[in-house]
């Protein structure tokens, strides 16, 4: 998994350096380059090789094959960076077996930071073991949000401000770097909307496997739902309550 990563990433880092990639909007506005299709495609062969009997599940070619062992996969998380030439992207890989995802890979082709993990194996950033802060109160907490625009409208927007207000810090990290800032414990709370599958499934183990929890603003366990928080565990009960989708609106 992790050299079809590498692959499929190196295609999408020739397009990034050499600028000026064309961009087109798929039906749900999102961005698309041929660099995301290439990327993906790469990586699908190369998996395929080694594994003949799985299927896949990619944003830019659908699904394909089996579904009770399969690739998920997300060829650049962070298309809006990319095409604006910002170099925080990765690309976004798991493993999901009977419906549960058992590995895990982000990799950044232009940090070079490789985050992987595997179900009861533990989450690890270029060898070394992750693990969650130890904070344990809000006021504490650094809190890593998306684009505003996606927090816009109520209720959520009077839920997410409640929010800011009771922790420390804040910071506008989205797509997979709210994810892994939370396994590398650099961040206590980070929340993900507009998201597929293929944008969580990787970030979740690494989380769980750093000691942290993740689940959706109902608090499901759940990467399925367009929404995610991800946290220290310490602190997931207490983020809920102040933006969970059933947090009261008149609670103090």
């Amino acid at each position: 998994m992790v050299d079809a990563a590498r692959a499929g990433a190196t295609v999408a880092e020739g397009y990034f350096r050499r600028g000026g990639v064309e961009v087109t909007l798929k039906p749900d506005r999102s961005p698309v380059t041929a660099a995301d299709r290439e990327a993906e495609q790469v990586i699908v062969e190369r998996l395929r090789r080694a594994f003949p009997g799985h299927g896949f599940l990619g944003e830019e070619l659908g699904a394909d094959g089996p579904v009770e062992a399969r690739f998920v996969i997300d060829p650049i998380d962070g298309t809006r960076n990319f095409v604006r030439g910002i170099p925080y992207w990765a690309t976004l890989l798991a493993l999901e077996e009977g419906g549960e995802i058992t590995a895990g890979v982000v990799y950044q082709p232009m940090t070079g930071d490789l985050h992987v993990a595997r179900r009861g194996r533990g989450a690890f950033l270029n060898g070394a073991r992750l693990s969650v802060s130890a904070v344990d109160r809000l006021d504490g907490a650094m809190l890593v949000h998306p684009s505003l625009p996606l927090l816009r409208g109520e209720p959520l927007w009077t839920r997410f401000v409640r929010l800011v207000d009771a922790t420390r810090r804040q910071r506008g990290l989205g797509d997979f770097l709210f994810g892994t800032t939370i396994a590398e414990g650099c961040a206590e709370i980070g929340l993900g909307l507009s998201v597929k599958l293929w944008d969580l499934a990787p970030l979740r183990l690494l989380v769980e496997e750093a000691g942290g929890r993740f689940t959706d603003f109902d608090g499901a366990p759940t990467i399925g739902s367009g929404g995610a928080v991800a946290t220290n565990g310490r602190l997931h009960d207490a983020t809920l309550a102040l933006i969970g989708s059933r947090a009261r609106e008149g609670q103090p």
